[in-house]
């Protein structure tokens, strides 16, 4: 009688701990929908105050999946790393502000010029200092004020 009630007891337990845990879990995993003021100021904050590696980490977990575009090409029709410069990483974050403005509808030539100039800096802060790095930045950069949008 004893070994029964002792069993009862530590499934009760073992349910207990089971239960609380897929709770715990589940609540880390999920996302409550952004109202639209939330989701710009989510949104600026990835492209404007997340320095380019935390951008990286939280691309790889893309939050809001459903009411943020992570979608990317790449650099487009444009070398990703050209001769050894990681440029992919900002291309990325610069098609995040594109595409979220224009899905958000603040794509206004003054916001396109404001991820631009991100893209210009995120581009720098991947050469390093590198002169020729550099250069393939400014032309990219260039490409993207004639050409982006």
């Amino acid at each position: 009688m004893a070994t029964s009630t002792l069993r009862r007891a530590a499934r009760a337990t073992v349910t207990a701990i089971a239960v609380s845990s897929a709770m715990i879990v589940g609540t880390a995993y999920a996302e409550a929908s952004l109202d639209p003021a939330e989701l710009e100021q989510v949104t600026d904050q990835y492209l404007y105050d997340a320095s380019l590696t935390s951008f990286q980490s939280i691309r790889i977990e893309q939050p809001y999946g459903d009411q943020l575009d992570w979608s990317s090409d790449g650099c487009s029709n444009s070398p990703d790393n050209p001769f050894g410069f990681n440029l992919v990483r900002a291309c990325y974050r610069h098609d995040f502000g594109y595409r979220n403005y224009k899905d958000q509808g603040r794509f206004t030539e003054s916001n396109r010029f404001a991820i631009d100039n991100q893209f210009r800096d995120d581009m720098y802060e991947v050469c390093d200092g590198n002169w020729a790095c550099n250069r393939f930045a400014d032309t990219y950069y260039w490409a993207v004020r004639q050409f982006g949008g």
